[in-house]
């Protein structure tokens, strides 16, 4: 595909200036040689240490074939990073930006996407691309509904699982109104992290799609429908289960990790994750008891994908896309899918791998706790990102008062 230039790229809506040695992807023996000797600035959610310590050795391993360094900026909101590159360009900084690339997706990708903010397309032209399923995992190329169109690079597929300890809940619920009964009935053994953290508002999207009559009115934004009349549903849900969480809907985790702590003391018996394989990697490293077990609803669970993106005005360009093309190699791919590591899902497509990059997958034990791939269920497409922004908003003026 042919690199996009500033003048087409002004059309998403932001200033792209020509900048003198613009890498082009089509390019890759010249943007291989550019990247050499380049330190990448990847910022990246760092509050997991098992994602922190993956992160280390894909850096280990761009250094030692390609000479670029790698530097993990550690992200608690990725909103952070869209923030720092809008103030970027306000201040006229349009080239030699600080973030070199972004893990980033939903309502971060789009507002940057919007803004012309990115740099691009150019996922297309990475050598490894050709490798990526595209035709069994759609949501690859589809973020929150909006099309990726080669501005982000997919690395890893989530979808959300709830985690239960099945010495406590031996027929756990699988779907919204079984949940809704089993929280009535285990009074302060259920609770998600408070929005607007990314998997708290996950998890009222979830709910979302269990209350409504046609959940398809979540995949355009909120100004086309009756917002009020939509999330009314969502809201009596809410207002039903609270008084019987954790501390009584007082409080809430912070995110995931402390949601996992609490299913780990055993606070409460049910939690959830968007890493199907989160459950078995916190066994194996003893975090988490052997009884742990994970499930989705019948009816399924939220999926999408995590991109890798290159803000416009990037400092190091080159090797921000090296670093992309490193982590599509099935190498990369198959050790975020070991559960000991990560327990991502990878997206590649194992017909079209080398056999033994297949046998690379094959050999991987997914662990006591992680679902076969035909028992994962029906992946639900994210809403509109509008969504997550405004019910976490209205979550927020409705509970948010929680010590």
């Amino acid at each position: 595909m042919r690199f996009l230039t500033c003048v087409a790229a002004c059309a998403l809506g932001g200033a792209l200036p020509a900048v003198a040695q613009t890498p082009n992807p089509a390019d890759w023996p010249a943007v291989l040689e550019q990247a050499r000797g380049q330190t990448v600035y990847w910022h990246a959610w760092g509050g997991d240490p098992r994602i922190n310590a993956f992160i280390a050795q894909v850096g280990e391993v761009l250094s030692e074939r390609h000479d670029v360094t790698l530097e993990h900026v550690r992200l608690a909101d990725t909103a952070d990073a869209v923030t720092r590159v809008v103030s970027e360009r306000a201040a006229g900084r349009d080239t030699g930006g600080a973030v070199d690339a972004i893990w980033i997706n939903g309502a971060n990708f789009a507002s940057m996407k919007d803004q012309g903010l990115l740099f691009g397309p150019f996922a297309y032209d990475l050598p490894n691309w050709p490798l990526v399923d595209t035709d069994a995992n759609p949501a690859v190329e589809i973020d929150f509904t909006l099309p990726v169109e080669g501005y982000g690079s997919p690395w890893a597929m989530f979808q959300m699982v709830f985690e239960y300890d099945s010495r406590a809940v031996p027929e756990p619920p699988r779907s919204l109104d079984a949940l809704r009964a089993w929280i009535a009935e285990n009074p302060g053994r259920f609770t998600y992290p408070q929005p607007p953290d990314f998997l708290g508002t996950s998890f009222l999207k979830q709910a979302l799609y269990g209350v409504l009559d046609d959940p398809s009115v979540l995949l355009g934004p909120t100004d086309a429908v009756d917002y009020d009349t939509v999330t009314a549903p969502l809201w009596a849900f809410l207002d039903e289960i609270t008084p019987n969480l954790w501390r009584s809907g007082r409080a809430y985790p912070a995110n995931e990790p402390a949601l996992g702590q609490l299913l780990a003391d055993a606070e409460v018996d049910i939690g959830f994750s968007f890493n199907p394989g989160r459950a078995s990697a916190a066994i194996a490293d003893g975090e988490l008891p052997d009884t742990i077990r994970t499930m989705v609803f019948d009816d399924g669970t939220l999926a999408n994908s995590s991109y890798l993106s290159i803000p416009y005005n990037a400092a190091n360009k080159a090797g921000a896309l090296v670093l992309a093309n490193l982590i599509l190699d099935p190498q990369i791919q198959a050790l975020a899918q070991d559960p000991a590591v990560l327990g991502f899902q990878t997206v590649l497509g194992m017909d079209r791998l080398a056999p033994e990059d297949r046998a690379r997958f094959g050999a991987l034990e997914l662990g006591i706790a992680t679902l076969a791939p035909d028992a994962m269920g029906t992946g639900l497409l994210e809403p509109h990102p509008s969504w997550m922004t405004r019910v976490a908003e209205d979550w927020t003026a409705r509970y948010g008062t929680a010590e």
